[in-house]
């Protein structure tokens, strides 16, 4: 059955891609982006199921008229997919406060700017499907990624918790944990540096630096097979709360889970036995 998408981060990279094989697929998509020019090119011009709208994930305003639009040209949104983001990489005390502030901005206070302007559109049909594109460093802590990572498990957190006040209208809630894809997150464009200079991480700042360089372009995951997995996750009667994907992110979210449960049995002697006396 068709369905009415929308999508934001939808003119380059993971977002177009989902746009496009949706679209290729039969749905109806409203692919958003701060520039509308520039989402119509990457997906191929003007279609009958595409309408392209301007929305920055970051303005609250942009998000409602975003919803209003599509509502205007589809009647209805059946699924929501949380895609925008973006990267400010470096260690905890290169990133500036304005830094910090700016990435939690986009990509945990944008999705939820967007989620809130659709919501009330779905509970007044008692359904749809939230769908929020997290990362491997919403799961696991890597090096040089205090801001990504602080907005990635921010997003967790919150999607997990959002899943318990959307189930009783009938809103299915997912968020997705992708490893290394061949995205432009790593690109000019995507990624931002770290303002602040700190002479005892110069060294590592460099080689980090380099490295992203380096990875930008050889990534292992195909965005385009992510796309096919996702439209095949929403069309699931039941779909995942946590779909993990790319085999890397599979074994490295496998090796958390382990140390997780480790460290809970680690805690067993001194925390178990914590209560009040007078506790029941």
């Amino acid at each position: 059955m068709s369905k009415v998408f929308i999508i934001t981060g939808a003119g380059r990279g993971m977002g177009a891609d989902i746009a496009r094989r949706a679209l290729e697929a039969g749905h109806q998509v409203v692919a958003t982006g701060r520039r509308p020019d520039k989402v119509l090119e990457a997906l191929g011009g003007e279609q009958d199921n595409l309408l392209a709208i301007a929305l920055d994930v970051t303005d609250p305003g942009d998000a409602e008229k975003a919803v209003q639009a599509a509502v205007d040209r589809f009647g209805r949104i059946d699924v929501l997919i949380n895609n925008a983001a973006n990267t400010y990489g470096g260690f905890f005390e290169t990133i500036s406060d304005a830094q910090m502030r700016a990435q939690l901005e986009t990509n945990l206070f944008g999705p939820m700017n967007v989620t809130r302007a659709v919501l009330p559109v779905m509970r007044r049909r008692r359904s749809g499907h939230v769908v929020s594109i997290s990362s491997l460093a919403g799961v696991v802590g890597l090096p040089g990624t205090t801001a990504y990572a602080t907005s990635k498990f921010g997003l967790e957190g919150w999607m997990e918790a959002l899943r318990f006040d959307l189930e009783p209208f009938g809103i299915r809630t997912t968020v997705v944990e992708p490893g290394y894809f061949r995205t432009e997150l790593l690109t000019d464009a995507s990624s931002n540096v770290a303002e602040l200079s700190i002479d005892d991480y110069a060294e590592r700042s460099a080689a980090m630096q380099e490295g992203r360089a380096r990875m930008n372009g050889r990534q292992p995951g195909d965005p385009v097979k992510l796309a096919d997995a996702l439209l095949k996750v929403v069309d699931l009667e039941e779909p995942p709360l946590r779909f993990v994907a790319g085999s890397d992110a599979i074994e490295a979210v496998a090796v958390k889970a382990r140390e997780l449960l480790a460290q809970a049995e680690a805690s067993r002697e001194l925390g178990m036995d914590l209560a009040h006396t007078d506790a029941a």
